[in-house]
């Protein structure tokens, strides 16, 4: 799996693409905990290429989202698909997360 990772100013956005399981996920944690550190706090998830996501990739996600929240900030997903949003709606998770259309609309958010 790779993920993409863009800058919006002091923002980070992180594209994983493809499948967010098994192996997948200890690498986009990693990533994802360096994005936090690196951008204070200024992530955002664009989901537009996730094929597929496991309930390790939501506790992932939860975990990172509680972790912001923390000191006042919000996990962003963005460009979410049919399948996650269903899977998140499904979990009741979808409220844990600020959604956007896409990167730059997330990344906007932050101002």
């Amino acid at each position: 799996m790779d993920i993409d990772e863009q800058r919006f100013g002091a923002v980070t956005v992180l594209k994983p693409v493809g499948s967010l399981a098994l192996d997948e996920v200890a690498q986009f944690k990693s990533r994802l905990a360096d994005a936090m550190v690196r951008a204070l706090g200024r992530v955002a998830v664009d989901a537009s290429a996730i094929s597929y996501v496991d309930s390790k990739a939501l506790e992932v996600l939860v975990e990172a989202s509680d972790q912001l929240a923390q000191s006042g900030r919000a996990l962003r997903l963005c460009g979410v698909n049919e399948l996650l949003r269903e899977v998140l709606d499904l979990t009741e998770l979808a409220d844990r997360f600020e959604l956007y259309e896409d990167a730059s609309a997330a990344a906007r958010s932050f101002l």
